[in-house]
């Protein structure tokens, strides 16, 4: 079985030793987003609306590298600074995938990198 590193501009590199994702088989797992804009690496928003609409470009931009879509997406996991942003952080989400939701886990967490309010990590199914 190969494996084969995701790396695209689109998105933000990595900030430390990992990459943006890697596809083994039919699969992709990408690393988690967070809202940093990939041209500039500064944080985009200071709310959980502005944070989530520019993770779900970041995750677009990996998965549109590795040649799929948010269709494909089976399993997200994401991390919330604090869950009482769960709701407007679920209306953006919901826009990113339309009717094609992914199984997910959603928990809150004490601290995630840069002090962002969220971080979306997905794993994806790139076989027929």
């Amino acid at each position: 079985m190969s494996i084969k590193t995701i790396a695209t501009d689109q998105a933000p590199g990595a900030i430390g030793p990992y990459v943006q994702g890697k596809i083994v088989g039919d699969f992709l797992f990408a690393s988690g987003q967070i809202p940093l804009n990939p041209a500039t690496g500064e944080i985009v928003g200071a709310t959980i609306t502005e944070q989530t609409q520019q993770v779900m470009k970041n995750v677009g931009a990996i998965l549109a590298e590795a040649g799929t879509d948010f269709n494909h997406v089976v399993k997200t996991t994401c991390f919330l600074s604090d869950m009482a942003n769960f709701v407007p952080f679920n209306t953006e989400y919901a826009k990113a995938f339309g009717a094609a939701f992914p199984a997910r886990s959603a928990v809150e967490v004490a601290r995630l990198p840069k002090d962002v309010l969220v971080e979306v990590e997905v794993i994806a199914y790139l076989g027929n």
